[in-house]
């Protein structure tokens, strides 16, 4: 019974653990399972999906930099100060070193020779992000955090790599025929659409606007819509580069 004792106090610390990690397991493996032409290697999924959970370190700290000096630059509360906190600071900050993860680890990979296999890796990257802060907020705030974000946040950062992994696909396509303007012109699309609905996510969330509400639910629904319509088009009109 004594050796009984430490595993009653852990179960709900691991249950709350398997909240915040399943919900973005199963989302990698169904984008996983969309890649119709070639499968990923596994090595190289869970590989992106470590380093993207390394980047919200990083993504913390300038974050914690761009918060210091916000007060600065808009009156705490103002619509101005919650446009530059959700689309500058948190935005930019994530999404930029998802890319910036995406960029270095993929672009001269052997293995890149498909265009749906930007969404897989850019989803990897995504959503090894999102299960490092679901960990971080599920285990500091409890399991009703673990369900809000498993049907809000984790999908969103899934919605946010489909995007960015679409036009960054797509960019590799151009490279390949040589197209070096049009490629450069996609790669930039890869950041600033995610950065785009990310920061708009995030504005609308953080309001606590009772007549937002409604406008964020239809653009949770919109966005997860078109994401899940790329995924399958995009899926079913792979093509090797």
């Amino acid at each position: 019974m004594f050796n009984l004792i430490p595993l009653l106090f852990l179960t709900p610390s691991i249950i709350l653990i398997a909240a915040a990690v399943i919900p973005a397991v199963v989302l990698i493996i169904y984008v996983y399972r969309m890649d119709r032409l070639e499968k990923e290697p596994w090595s190289m999924i869970w590989r992106l999906a470590l380093l993207g959970a390394i980047s919200t370190a990083l993504a913390q700290l300038t974050e914690n930099a761009g918060i210091a000096i916000l007060p600065h630059l808009a009156r705490a509360g103002s619509k101005a100060y919650y446009a530059i906190l959700c689309f500058v600071i948190v935005a930019v900050s994530e999404e930029g070193f998802k890319y910036l993860i995406l960029k270095l680890r993929t672009w001269r990979a052997s293995s890149f020779n498909c265009r749906f296999d930007g969404i897989v890796y850019a989803c990897a990257v995504s959503l090894g992000f999102s299960l490092w802060e679901n960990i971080m907020y599920v285990t500091a705030y409890g399991m009703s955090t673990a369900i809000v974000r498993a049907i809000t946040a984790i999908p969103g950062h899934a919605c946010f790599g489909v995007f960015m992994g679409a036009f960054y696909g797509v960019a590799k396509q151009y490279e390949t025929y040589g197209a070096y303007t049009e490629s450069g012109l996609f790669r930039l699309l890869a950041v600033i659409v995610p950065v785009l609905l990310h920061g708009t996510y995030d504005y609308l969330a953080m309001r606590n606007d009772q007549g937002l509400l409604l406008v964020f639910i239809a653009f949770i629904a919109a966005m997860f819509f078109v994401a899940y319509k790329t995924v399958k088009k995009l899926s079913r009109t792979d093509r090797y580069l």
